[in-house]
């Protein structure tokens, strides 16, 4: 049999969203007759982007909690028990026989419902520190892969597979991609190149910080591929006008421009940390500091802690950012020890060894 129906749901950023279509890419590889539906979040852009992808979704009215009190929390029980009930409603109609969970404010709900209906259900926790969805789920499916050591305090240990992340197959090779790269952008070829990446929707305090210290990496002779994200391109794309300085709302090509990288500024989040490790250029991280459980900071110091990132505090920008960059850019010795040290972190064949617990979980 190779009918079989899927459901999966992961959404809210693309570190949720890219992970989900990858699994279904590859099991749509294996099975080519199987049928796919996603569930995601309403209004968030998993709507657009699976999509995009060529899979069907449905959406739930469901929103995460915020850390004051507000009229989104007060309404949070209301979607819940609205978001259960639809995720119930789904499932009956789409009947499954596997469900999979990468994250984001729909998975809980669904997978939920998936698991007290019976149906085999693996989630995927791509950070360092689960958030409590995952935490709660992980008593009720069958497998649970991860991406870092140490997740056997917050999960049953016999359900744990470490995978690594699931990440985008073009990025497996992205170095026969470089000459390719620098024309597709337009760059000088043999001025080194800063890519400045601040999530799928952006980072206020990496845009702010690149738009104050431009007159400074004018000095350290680099030219900027800078992806200021969807909710902040308005607000900088003027400095695009700015010669060497290319200013994008998101960047489709990510593998080109990862090619065409010689320096990355990234936030944290976990399938940015998995991507750049598989990518292997000498990465600064500035985690976000206003997720859940400070997640970001703890991705990006499993990293550090191995000689393979450096790290600057969003609160320590301003005081430490000049100083480390310009350390960085002078120092072809630490360049090729960060880019050597994290390709060594690298897990390049997540995507297929989930798609082989997903089998396993098909076929019993």
């Amino acid at each position: 049999m190779s009918n079989y129906k899927i459901i999966l749901s992961g959404g809210g950023t693309g570190g949720h969203i890219y992970p989900a279509i990858a699994i279904a890419n590859e099991l749509k590889s294996r099975f080519p007759e199987a049928e796919f539906l996603f569930v995601g979040a309403k209004d968030r852009m998993e709507m657009e982007k699976v999509p995009q992808a060529g899979y069907k979704i449905k959406g739930l009215w469901i929103t995460g909690i915020e850390r004051r009190l507000t009229l989104k929390n007060l309404m949070f029980p209301f979607k819940l028990i609205n978001s259960l009930w639809n995720a119930r409603k789904i499932i009956k109609q789409f009947q499954p026989e596997v469900a999979i969970g990468t994250g984001g404010f729909a998975s809980g709900p669904l997978l939920q419902m998936a698991a007290s209906k019976g149906i085999p259900s693996l989630i995927q926790e791509q950070n360092s520190y689960p958030g409590i969805t995952n935490k709660l789920l992980s008593n009720k499916v069958q497998k649970i892969c991860v991406a870092y050591d140490g997740l056997e305090r917050f999960f049953p240990k016999s359900k744990i597979l470490k995978t690594g992340n699931p990440v985008r197959q073009d990025l497996l090779d992205i170095n026969s991609k470089r000459n390719e790269a620098i024309k597709f952008f337009g760059l000088v070829e043999g001025k080194k190149t800063l890519l400045v990446l601040g999530g799928s929707l952006g980072a206020r305090a990496i845009n702010e910080l690149l738009k104050r210290e431009l007159d400074f990496l004018q000095t350290q002779q680099v030219q900027i591929i800078w992806q200021t994200g969807k909710l902040y391109y308005n607000d900088y794309k003027i400095n695009g006008d700015i010669k060497h300085v290319q200013v994008h709302q998101f960047i489709n090509n990510i593998d080109y421009a990862y090619a065409a990288a010689d320096i990355i500024i990234s936030r944290a989040g976990a399938g940015s940390v998995s991507e750049l490790c598989i990518v292997g250029k000498p990465v600064v991280f500035v985690p976000s500091p206003y997720v859940a459980e400070d997640h970001q900071t703890k991705n990006a110091k499993a990293i550090v802690d191995e000689k393979a990132a450096l790290m600057i505090a969003q609160e320590d920008l301003k005081v430490d950012f000049k100083n480390k960059f310009s350390q960085l850019v002078a120092s072809p010795e630490q360049q090729q020890q960060l880019s050597d040290n994290i390709k060594k972190l690298a897990l390049v064949n997540a995507t297929k060894e989930i798609a082989d617990e997903v089998e396993k979980l098909l076929k019993k």
